[in-house]
């Protein structure tokens, strides 16, 4: 029987083919995973889940001081604490004195010191005349009022008749507004007589001394 031969290059092809259908498999080991699954929505908004806030942390402890406490309650005499009331006086030199004098009604021991405000008032708005008595004198101590206790101040009243009319422009006065000493409410006393409007007297038509005991 003949053989035949088969040509060296016929050989070489059909190597190269097997070869390269062999590259062109692979294991199972060799395959490449899957990518990993995208983690579901509702983890995200499980509160279980969810970091706290800085909002909801801890706050840290303030470094400022405390609020100081308020202030204690003033021991000073209040207008609605006082009966105001027009004492005897004497007259010399063209002025009248008299005491305006301060008796505590409260339910409180109270303390006044110093001058009082004090100035006419006419019309039937209470409208002052002319300027505030002048303070005289030096401020006295601290003066303590139980509970019908009083003290007093001097006023001095000078008689405008004794003055130019032109420069006094005289008024019919209804009274004095008084202040008692550290207090911002007025009270009145009623007193009948005459002031003068115009700020252009040579001299105090009021005056006022420190408060006294008595």
């Amino acid at each position: 029987m003949v053989r035949g031969r088969i040509p060296t290059m016929t050989l070489l092809a059909v190597g190269a083919a097997v070869a390269i259908a062999g590259c062109g498999q692979s294991s199972g080991d060799d395959q490449a995973a899957p990518p990993p699954s995208a983690p579901s929505s509702s983890a995200s908004t499980d509160p279980s889940t969810t970091p706290p806030s800085s909002e909801s942390s801890e706050p840290e402890p303030s470094s400022e001081p405390a609020p100081a406490p308020p202030p204690q309650a003033s021991g000073d005499c209040r207008a609605n604490e006082l009966e105001l009331s027009i004492g005897q006086g004497d007259a010399a030199a063209g002025t009248v004195y008299k005491q305006l004098r301060f008796t505590n009604v409260g339910d409180r021991e109270c303390t006044v010191q110093g001058w009082p405000g004090v100035s006419y008032v006419g019309g039937d708005d209470g409208h002052q005349i002319g300027e505030s008595a002048f303070r005289e004198g030096e401020k006295g101590g601290a003066i303590e009022l139980g509970k019908g206790e009083s003290a007093f101040a001097d006023i001095g009243m000078v008689n405008v008749g004794n003055f130019d009319q032109a420069q006094c422009e005289p008024e019919q006065v209804r009274g004095l507004r008084v202040y008692p000493p550290q207090e911002t409410e007025s009270m009145f006393v009623q007193l009948d007589g005459t002031g003068c409007r115009g700020d252009d007297i040579p001299g105090n038509q009021l005056t006022v001394k420190t408060i006294q005991k008595g």
